[in-house]
């Protein structure tokens, strides 16, 4: 039974919060207005309906005990002379005077009528229906018949000795007022709802219409118009709602623009990204093809004459030849040798992966300046000995390289300093050359070509790593490269 209960609960929520959903702003809130408008109307009749009869009732007892306790005052004398005549008088004229009374009696000591108001006479039993006790002050019955319910009120006279005087009163006028009070009730609930509903209807204008120009600006930015603004037109809560709403669509609008920017940039790195991977490529098949004709020209021709000076010292004669041919075989060996250790550098320096960055950089600064007939020189800072982990000391070794080439080809410097400083968690590299300088700005702006690739290629190599890599230079003023990664604790031994 209880489950039954909860599920028929259950659904019912379910019902009206169905209805909830689906109803308008101005339908909730005109409901509302008009339930709460008759519920205070039909609460308010409802609890007249209850208290109203009762506190009625309590005055219509008191009007009859007052009116049962004159007629006693007014009757003693007269029924203690026996004047049945007046008694009769003030009988009728007490029931003329109160619309309420339905009738009096006065009854003598022994119970027997004296006077009354009945055209037809007292009906049987009535007389002795109540009856007052010497020492009450009243006594009352509630009885019905056939025109109603009948409130009683005996009331002794001379305190018993003279009789009984009774009332009976009928609570006509008090269904009259319970009726026409009830009318009134809900005549005005009537009216109170019909302005209600104007109020409702009103305030749902003033309050939905700011809501449904909202969700039209909100659909306009939804379908990408973020140039839309809504109209903030008083400084409540639904105002502040639309003042941060011009504030998102703003915030959008820069995000949009910043994104389509950062986009562009995107796709200019992506094609940077292309043609350095395509030039990558490019260089792996030209430096194969140098490789094989080093290998093929030199180092091929080498072993040939090797080869043939093998021959010729095996057809040696005497000890003398021997020695000479073994002598030039030894110098061809030598420049064998040396031009399988000159490819073998050019394609990674073992001084870096054995001795560390400074001892490759030094040999390659001071091999570098003997080559381009330039002042080359390097400083070092904050090393003592230590080495940096592999994939710092390679980039930052080809990104020094790099540069150095690029001025090489390009700078038209004579002087070329080189600055490696290795502080707290960070490693620093800075090339600075007295060359003719450009436009840093302009030359990073044009399109892409040759000459950019390199600068582009250093760059992606820091970026790699978290680092950066700027740029500064001036026309006649020369150029300085800095270049910062990053450093783990861990990663410096």
């Amino acid at each position: 039974m209880k489950n039954g209960l909860r599920y028929l609960k259950d659904r019912g929520y379910h019902f009206f919060g169905m209805l909830a959903d689906k109803a308008s702003v101005k339908t909730k809130i005109m409901g509302i207005v008009l339930g709460l408008v008759l519920l205070l109307g039909l609460g308010v009749t409802l609890q007249i309906q209850f208290s109203l009869p009762r506190a009625l009732n309590e005055q219509l007892e008191k009007r009859a005990i007052s009116i049962a306790r004159d007629v006693a005052a007014r009757s003693t004398d007269l029924v203690l002379t026996n004047n049945v005549f007046a008694l009769y008088e003030l009988a009728r004229d007490t029931a003329k005077n109160n619309e309420d009374v339905r009738y009096v009696l006065i009854l003598d000591r022994a119970g027997n009528v004296l006077a009354h108001t009945f055209a037809g006479g007292v009906p049987a039993g009535l007389a002795k229906a109540n009856s007052a006790a010497p020492a009450d002050r009243y006594r009352l019955e509630i009885f019905n018949s056939e025109e109603g319910v009948v409130r009683d009120v005996a009331v002794p006279i001379f305190e018993g000795r003279a009789g009984t005087a009774r009332v009976g009163l009928l609570e006509h006028s008090t269904q009259k007022v319970m009726v026409a009070t009830t009318e009134r009730l809900l005549l005005a609930t009537l009216v109170v709802s019909i302005i209600g509903i104007f109020a409702a209807y009103f305030l749902t204008m003033v309050l939905t219409r700011p809501l449904f120009e909202l969700v039209e600006v909100t659909r306009a930015v939804a379908s990408g118009n973020l140039r839309r603004k809504a109209n903030v037109s008083a400084r409540d809560e639904i105002g502040q709602l639309a003042t941060a709403f011009n504030g998102m669509v703003d915030h959008l609008r820069e995000t949009d623009v910043e994104n389509a920017h950062l986009c562009e940039e995107l796709k200019q790195k992506e094609a940077i990204r292309a043609h350095l991977l395509e030039k990558l490529i490019t260089a792996q098949e030209e430096e194969r093809k140098r490789l094989a004709r080093e290998l093929h020209d030199e180092t091929g021709q080498s072993l040939t004459s090797l080869m043939v000076g093998l021959k010729v010292l095996g057809s040696a004669g005497t000890p003398e030849e021997v020695r000479r041919q073994v002598a030039g075989l030894r110098e061809v060996v030598a420049g064998t040798l040396e031009g399988v250790r000159h490819l073998a550098l050019e394609l990674r320096p073992s001084l870096l992966d054995d001795l560390g960055l400074i001892a490759a950089l030094e040999r390659y600064v001071r091999e570098y300046g003997q080559k381009y007939g330039l002042e080359a020189d390097l400083q070092v800072g904050g090393f003592e000995g230590r080495r940096l982990p592999p994939e710092v000391e390679i980039t930052l070794y080809r990104i020094v390289q790099e540069a150095l080439t690029n001025i090489a080809r390009h700078a038209g410097a004579r002087n070329v300093s080189v600055l490696v400083e290795h502080k707290g968690n960070a490693v620093t590299a800075i090339v600075e050359d007295d060359g003719k300088g450009f436009d840093v700005a302009a030359i990073l702006g044009s399109p892409l070509d040759e000459k950019k690739l390199g600068l582009y290629g250093m760059r992606e190599r820091a970026a790699l790593l978290g680092g950066t890599l700027t740029l500064e230079s001036r026309e006649k003023m020369g150029t300085t490269v800095f270049v910062t990664l990053p450093l783990e604790e861990t990663g410096v031994a």
